[in-house]
């Protein structure tokens, strides 16, 4: 069983949990994931690693509510265990002094962006930060990007923090102000549509592009070819070839599809584990 030692809830839907999970924490690198499962019912899950330490044997990971087990996972509490915790996996970051490079998470994609900014930096780079949410209440971890990169820049999608815009706003801008030949590498996470916006626009410029995907995945070793993407024109695995890929490559379209493969059977998990978890005298209780 893996210990939550600690909770915080960043926004309704969005929270954070610090693990207790001393080998994880061992070996895990920027850019890796793990797979939990809550119980010994509970469906497998990937979820990048936001964070973690070494000493106290923790990892850090950031998630929103956005289906049946995410949403059992941000009702648990510090004190409450989960079955299991497995990684490191995935291929971790390729951590080297590049020169310039533009880090850019969108959404929850902050979180996973954050260790790769923070070991880039250490490695001499200097990393230009971008991170955006769809309004102020969804925004985190401001100061630990500061902190990260050498720069930070912030937006919001409606506006109503610092200012109004999409990332690749504030990307296309500092392309034009520094320059394409002075920007070594981009790297963005977040949600689909973004990190193909950020590519599509590098693409433009001829700027060198690395995404992280976060797709179905079951078993997260390469067995299960649940993970599939086209890269190339070849079919790559996320869980052990990824999960970055260079961006320009990835056949967007396809692996849109493929996630959407089960919306309409998630959405009625989510609706049986409500009906499950409500009195049925209706007063609420056990929701």
């Amino acid at each position: 069983m893996y210990r939550i030692l600690e909770k915080e809830v960043f926004s309704p839907i969005i929270k954070l949990m610090v693990i207790e999970a001393p080998k994880v924490a061992r070996s895990c690198q920027a850019g890796q994931f793990v797979i939990l499962r809550i119980h010994e019912e509970g469906e497998r899950i990937p979820l990048t690693i936001a964070d973690f330490d070494r000493e106290k044997g923790t990892i850090t990971i950031v998630f929103q509510e956005v289906g049946k087990t995410t949403e059992q996972l941000g009702a648990m509490n510090a004190g409450d265990s989960l079955r299991d915790f497995v990684g490191p996996l995935g291929v971790p970051s390729h951590i080297e002094k590049f020169g310039t490079v533009m880090v850019v998470g969108g959404g929850v994609g902050i979180a996973p962006v954050h260790p790769i900014a923070r070991e880039l930096k250490k490695a001499g780079n200097h990393v230009i930060g971008v991170i955006g949410s769809r309004t102020k209440e969804l925004m985190f971890w401001e100061d630990k990007m500061r902190e990260a990169c050498s720069e930070l820049h912030v937006t919001t999608d409606d506006g109503s923090y610092v200012r109004k815009g999409f990332v690749t706003d504030v990307m296309k801008e500092i392309i034009e102000d520094r320059g394409k030949e002075n920007i070594n590498l981009v790297l963005a996470i977040g949600p689909q549509p973004m990190m193909r916006a950020c590519c599509n626009l590098t693409r433009e410029y001829g700027l060198k592009t690395v995404v992280s995907l976060n797709a179905l995945m079951v078993d997260g070793t390469g067995m299960c070819g649940c993970c599939r993407v086209s890269v190339g024109g070849v079919t790559k695995f996320v869980c052990v070839d990824g999960p970055e890929f260079d961006g320009h490559e990835v056949d967007w379209l396809e692996l849109a599809r493929r996630g959407a493969y089960f919306r309409e059977e998630e959405q009625k998990a989510r609706e049986r584990a409500k009906e499950k978890h409500s009195c049925q005298c209706g007063c609420g209780g056990g929701k």
